[in-house]
């Protein structure tokens, strides 16, 4: 997964960089396809903020959060991104089976 990390009021940092790339490449198992992550880490006023948005194939989630510790800011964007992309998969799944037994009742009702 292609990561590009935007730092805002903040020094970069390689370990932010990895410790983000590294929670990434966990969450590449649940997508299909791989995909760009664009992270914007901000200080304002003694928040720290995680901003993600995440684009693989037809998928586009964006997940933002705030907290005083970095690391557990980017613990929750994380976690946001997994329950949203477990979601859409959920959901693309049902529509599957759906239409798969649609077409199968209008096949049999066709014999």
């Amino acid at each position: 997964m292609h990561l590009s990390v935007t730092f805002k009021n903040l020094d970069s940092s390689d370990y932010l960089r990895d410790y983000i790339q590294g929670k990434l490449d966990r969450m590449e198992k649940l997508l299909e396809h791989p995909g760009n992550a664009n992270a914007v880490l901000k200080l304002e006023h003694q928040k720290r903020i995680v901003e993600i948005n995440l684009t693989s194939d037809r998928l586009n989630i964006n997940a933002k959060e705030e907290n005083d510790d970095m690391q557990a800011a980017i613990d929750l964007v994380m976690d946001k991104l997994k329950i949203q992309v477990t979601k859409r998969k959920e959901k693309i799944q049902s529509r599957r089976t759906r239409h798969r037994r649609e077409e199968e009742a209008i096949s049999a009702s066709a014999k």
